[in-house]
């Protein structure tokens, strides 16, 4: 349970600390004083979602702190363990928030970071609130769907629901791509078959159309090649004035010279490489001469093949990559054409595989549905006259669908008769504002009972009640308080006297700034807030006569479960 939550800087909030008891805790206050403050720092400790407006006006960081008290077998001290959060002061577990000035946000659980998705996960485990917006919330099918959803359990069986179905639209998303791409290859069929006839009678191979331009080029220019290397072959050997006639001058004049100074014999290497480098040089422009070829005939061949390259690349380029591309897909979406739908099948057998999955499992979910429906009925029948609604009956109706969708193959709704002999009608058509609270307080009790959760937080929902029936409404908050610790934002007298421990909020503002403040009631005290929400004169007697006597009746009026379970095996209720 929560034993403590301390606050600092929320709003008009500067330093509360709200110390909480087993049972039924509620929290009064003049409207205004600051208790909704108190439920929005509990939401900031689950997870929600936090902003720069939260923190309090001068202040650099607003926190909120939550000392838990909880049994060392619950399941949340594993699930931590897994998350790798020190477990080793259990039983106490202490969860942080804290919001900067600027919006952002931190958490911290027994001192280690967490991220506010984990802490919003985790913490569904510890507190579940239930608030005014739940009433109206409950006239929406798919609210009425998940309160049957949890108290059949069915969490997991959903959950491969979910994931069976979300298979089922990716493979007919699959299929549906399939069938578009064989529609458009029967449309383009022979569109396609020209293309690969035209590609694979070319036959393109990649990098030819470089290499056809450069012989083209050589083809273009083989007389002017011939007669430029024809020229640098005389240049170098072909007359008297040739530079391989100078180097044999110069090679005898050096021969000469070595003969007379013996040390000049050093340049003789450096002649001979210049004279074989010259001969190699003649070799190969003789040998160049005689590979250029003038023949018109293979140029215009080329040209040719040039042509049908380049009609290919206009048409399926630009790349002869892209060319030969265009012909594999040609051939992929024929093959569709031509019978080779082994793609399309095993997608069509894959997509039947998947639909009987998706039926079987909605099969399973409507079985868990429909074997919880008669037990939830029952029981939120068991506390309708408990909470002012003596002949009130209720029943939660499957309808099929005509497709298994995403959460199954049957709509939920709840119907409420509650009047002798009146038909079974909508929620919406049936329950008034004031009933609609109660309904949803009897269905927030029926979970409970199942829910390992061990703080219940009701945010004013007894709005739209009062006299008689917000006694009730008290009467079954203190059986909860039994079972898990219950914490009620109330502003009803007949709700305050039933708790087991009352805190008051009261709004401070004779400073420079407004502030809130907490304190828990006993005695006189108590019996002075009670006297003021009964309307009376708190420092009267008669009003404080009239809150003791409220406060005696609700002590009387609390049964205790073995006295509850006679009560009702008398009016013949399920225990």
């Amino acid at each position: 349970m929560l034993v403590e939550l301390r606050i600092r800087n929320v709003a008009v909030i500067e330093s509360v600390t709200l110390p909480l008891a087993s049972g039924l805790n509620v929290l009064t206050g003049e409207t205004g004083a600051g208790k909704s403050l108190i439920v929005g720092a509990l939401a900031l400790l689950t997870g929600e979602r936090a902003s720069a407006d939260q923190v309090r006006k001068g202040a650099s960081r607003a926190t909120v702190e939550g000392v838990f008290d909880l049994p060392t077998d619950h399941l949340l001290w594993k699930e931590l363990d897994g998350h790798g959060i020190e477990i080793s002061d259990a039983p106490l577990l202490v969860i942080k928030r804290e919001v900067l000035a600027s919006g952002r946000s931190r958490a911290w659980i027994n001192g280690g970071a967490v991220t506010a998705s984990l802490l919003a996960q985790l913490t569904t485990r510890l507190v579940s609130v239930h608030g005014q917006h739940e009433s109206v919330a409950l006239l929406d099918p798919s609210r009425q769907r998940e309160a049957l959803d949890e108290y059949a359990e069915c969490d997991t069986v959903l959950e491969e629901l979910q994931s069976v179905w979300d298979l089922v639209n990716r493979i007919r998303g699959e299929q549906r791509t399939l069938e578009e791409r064989l529609r458009a290859a029967l449309q383009r069929s022979d569109f396609l078959r020209f293309q690969l006839a035209e590609i694979r009678t070319a036959a393109p191979v990649e990098g030819e159309d470089q290499a056809l331009e450069t012989e083209i080029r050589r083809l273009s220019h083989a007389e002017d090649l011939q007669r430029l290397a024809r020229e640098a072959r005389e240049g170098l050997a072909g007359s008297e004035e040739a530079i391989a006639s100078q180097l044999g001058l110069v090679r005898r004049t050096l021969q000469s010279l070595m003969r007379i100074d013996n040390e000049m014999e050093r340049l003789q290497p450096g002649l001979d490489t210049a004279v074989y480098a010259l001969e190699e040089l003649v070799r190969e422009l003789d040998s160049y001469v005689e590979t250029v070829d003038v023949d018109p005939h293979r140029l215009r061949e080329l040209e040719e093949r040039r042509d049908i390259i380049h009609g290919l690349k206009r048409k399926y380029g630009p790349g002869i990559a892209d060319v030969l591309r265009t012909a594999v897909d040609a051939e992929q979406e024929l093959a569709l054409v031509d019978g080779d739908d082994s793609s399309l099948q095993e997608v069509e057998a894959a997509l039947k595989s998947a639909e009987s999955s998706l039926a079987e499992t909605a099969l399973r979910l409507g079985g868990l549905r429909r074997s919880a429906a008669s037990l939830f009925a029952r029981a939120v029948t068991e506390l309708l006259p408990e909470l002012g609604m003596p002949d009130g009956r209720f029943e939660v109706v499957l309808s099929p669908l005509e497709a298994i969708g995403p959460t199954g193959a049957e709509s939920i709704q709840f119907r409420v008769a509650l009047n002798t002999g009146s038909d079974f009608g909508p929620l919406s058509r049936i329950a008034s504002g004031g009933e609609l609270a109660r309904i949803m307080l009897a269905l927030s009790t029926v979970l409970a009972r199942l829910q390992q959760v061990p703080t219940l937080i009701f945010d004013e929902v007894d709005a739209g009640v009062g006299g008689a029936v917000a006694w009730q409404v008290g009467a079954l908050m203190r059986q909860v308080g039994e079972h898990h610790q219950v914490l009620s934002i109330s502003h009803l007298a007949q709700i305050a006297a039933f708790a087991h421990h009352h805190v008051v909020v009261r709004k401070d503002a004779s400073g420079s700034l407004t502030t809130a403040d907490t304190s828990v009631l006993e005695g006189e005290d108590r019996i002075r807030e009670i006297a003021r929400m009964l309307g009376g004169d708190e420092d009267r007697e008669v009003s404080r006569a009239h809150a003791r006597e409220l406060l005696d009746r609700a002590e009387k009026d609390s049964p205790s479960p073995r006295q509850r379970q006679r009560q009702r095996q008398r009016r013949g209720k399920p225990v």
